[in-house]
């Protein structure tokens, strides 16, 4: 079981390996019973193998990523595509296999996730940042940026705990653009801002791939993917069961679930 790292701020070339998935597998334990007491009842009654079991999320998974590649990974809820994203992003570790990551890594898995709640936005602009990679000078560089791309205006002085979800994704998403990363990580989670916002997010990253930075992206929104990425990784059920051309994925995927 490995996740490595290259030093922060390393440099891809063109052609460079900056992910490998190397047949990695994760699994979740899924447990049937809410309290201590009901556990108890069921061992009792000589039910132990039903207490909980095991969901093979992600199986034998192998892929690379090349410097400046966009890359989107596709398929059904459940397939396993926001499971891989965490792995390449070192937010959860595989059981078996490994992936290696070059380079600064950046990007929005989960709405808020490196905020602290109590802190003022101005706070955890710093608190992410520094998780991110960047020193206490960059960030103080780049704050007035930073602020004007959230939108948060006044509200960057209050906890973040008052926050909706939408100003949570503004700021927490102009922090990571502006951490300068080598590889681009994004969930979902556009979805949660207005429109506007998510116009001006999708132009952001698309600057980001003009300058050949490195985008794995995880979306239900086929016609999207098609704009940004140009590979496509399609997952069912824990497994690769098709990467190429992204047009060709976004095919295989609606002729595989009509």
């Amino acid at each position: 079981m490995v996740h490595e790292h290259a030093p922060r701020g390393a440099q891809g070339t063109a052609g460079e390996v900056v992910v490998r998935v190397s047949g990695v597998g994760k699994d979740f334990v899924l447990r049937h019973t809410r309290s201590l007491k009901e556990a108890l009842v069921w061992l009792v009654r000589g039910r132990k193998g039903d207490l909980a079991n095991h969901f093979h999320a992600l199986d034998d998974v192998t892929f690379d990523i090349h410097h400046g590649e966009t890359v989107a990974l596709m398929g059904l809820n459940g397939s396993g595509k926001s499971t891989t994203l965490k792995l390449i992003s070192g937010v959860m570790r595989p059981d078996r296999g490994s992936v290696g990551v070059r380079g600064r890594i950046a990007g929005l898995i989960e709405v808020g996730a490196g905020f602290h709640p109590d802190l003022p936005g101005r706070d955890n602009v710093y608190l992410n940042g520094a998780i991110l990679g960047m020193t206490h000078e960059e960030i103080d560089a780049r704050f007035d940026d930073i602020l004007a791309f959230s939108e948060i205006g006044e509200f960057i002085d209050t906890e973040v705990k008052f926050y909706s979800s939408g100003m949570y994704l503004r700021l927490a998403f102009a922090v990571a653009v502006h951490t300068d990363p080598d590889v681009f990580l994004v969930d979902e989670i556009l979805a949660v801002g207005d429109e506007p916002f998510q116009r001006k997010c999708i132009g952001r990253i698309k600057e980001l791939v003009a300058r050949g930075k490195t985008l794995v992206v995880v979306s239900h929104d086929l016609d999207l993917v098609q704009q940004i990425c140009e590979r496509g990784i399609v997952m069912e059920s824990g497994r690769v069961v098709f990467d190429g051309p992204c047009r060709e994925a976004v095919t295989f995927l609606r002729e595989r679930n009509r």
